[in-house]
């Protein structure tokens, strides 16, 4: 294709695939897209093992890193000792992290008992992100992301060093300005549809927004995200102004994803409508599936959410206990088990290879552009 994005990353289909699963990285890439490792949440060591594997099954193609670096996080900084972290964490929260699980018959008087001390739950400050980032960029990535605020400046110089493009996911026009003016070379659009940390505007009115916004910045090129799983929506919205898709959410229920089978279940039954935008998972707004663990943290008796990423040191250790319950059968971890989703999950209803994903993407791409073009035929 045409598209700028294609030349920039040197790819054939402007179709990015956010995801956590190397083999979906390869399987995209390989197919024309993009596949992008989200990173987040490994330490140096695990990513170079995950991206070592990458380079010896991805011939060669294009795949790129994500990361989280956050602007504003609690009143700590690296510094600050695990345990005087812990002690952040009110223990009402915890108290009510516990009391719902075991109001669902999980198990939960340990829950938050001798747990290895884990104070980053994907979230990097800017030490131990350069250490991550010295790994990325020994590997042959061709994209480097940052899911939260202007990348760090260590982020942008070590990308205009080895000319490797830096995108940062925005959720609103200001943010896009922002992170124009700081040299990102490309925008991630999320509309409030996406899955994962979102803001509060629609895709549809949040593209051709941005577009018109950074229209002094040719050199930056858009990309729309939010409840995009079909070719269909990625050509509308590259008829408002993105350039290619950044896609997350449809990749979860593909036959290569690792998400567990009880998640993906949940998925494919899930209607558009069953996915909320809450705080309670991290500290900021995440859209996520909708299950009986949301649902309490959103009652008007549940403690309000501690910022990132106080929050995630509740919700985590709880949410995997119950992953791990859930795969057993046990009807009430079944019951409280969530995951990232966007609004696209009524329309992903059968579990496909990664690679049909992106051809069928492919072929409704072409059939929505001609769909269009054939209204000014004359």
């Amino acid at each position: 294709m045409k598209s700028p994005v294609c030349e920039k990353l040197g790819i054939d289909f402007p179709l990015l695939a956010f995801t956590h699963c190397r083999d979906v990285v390869c399987e995209v890439s390989k197919a024309g897209g993009m596949g992008v490792l989200g990173a987040a949440g490994y330490n140096p060591e695990q990513l170079e093992i995950e991206l070592s594997w990458i380079d010896a099954h991805i011939d060669g193609k294009p795949y790129g890193v994500d990361l989280i670096v956050p602007t504003s996080m609690a009143n700590m900084d690296e510094a600050t000792a695990p345990e005087d972290i812990y002690q952040l964490v009110p223990d009402e929260h915890k108290n009510f992290a516990a009391s719902l699980l075991a109001r669902h018959q999980v198990d939960s008087r340990d829950l938050y008992d001798n747990l290895e001390i884990d104070t980053g739950s994907g979230f990097l400050g800017e030490r131990k992100a350069g250490d991550i980032l010295e790994v990325a960029f020994s590997h042959p990535i061709k994209l480097i992301a940052n899911a939260l605020g202007v990348p760090p400046k260590q982020m942008l110089e070590l990308g205009k060093k080895h000319q490797v493009p830096v995108a940062a996911l925005v959720g609103a026009k200001h943010h896009a300005v922002k992170q124009a003016e700081a040299g990102v070379d490309i925008l991630v659009v999320a509309g409030t549809e996406a899955g994962g940390h979102c803001g509060e505007v629609s895709t549809l009115v949040l593209v051709p927004e941005v577009a018109q916004a950074v229209e002094k910045y040719p050199e930056v090129s858009i990309l729309a995200a939010g409840g995009i799983v079909t070719g269909k929506q990625m050509a509308a919205t590259m008829a408002m102004g993105a350039q290619g898709v950044w896609t997350g959410s449809v990749w979860l229920t593909t036959q290569e994803a690792e998400t567990a089978p009880v998640i993906k279940e949940k998925l494919l039954a899930a209607g558009s409508s069953q996915t909320i935008r809450s705080k309670s998972r991290t500290g900021k707004y995440s859209r996520q599936l909708r299950s009986s663990w949301t649902d309490a943290w959103e009652d008007e008796d549940a403690p309000e959410p501690l910022p990132m990423p106080l929050q995630s040191l509740v919700s985590e250790p709880a949410l995997r206990h119950v992953s791990k319950l859930a795969e057993t059968g046990h009807p009430g971890a079944k019951q409280l088990a969530t995951y990232w989703v966007g609004q696209g999950v009524g329309m992903m209803n059968q579990t496909l290879t990664t690679r049909q994903v992106v051809y069928d993407f492919m072929a409704d791409f072409l059939a929505a552009n001609e769909r269009l073009s054939s209204f000014i035929e004359e």
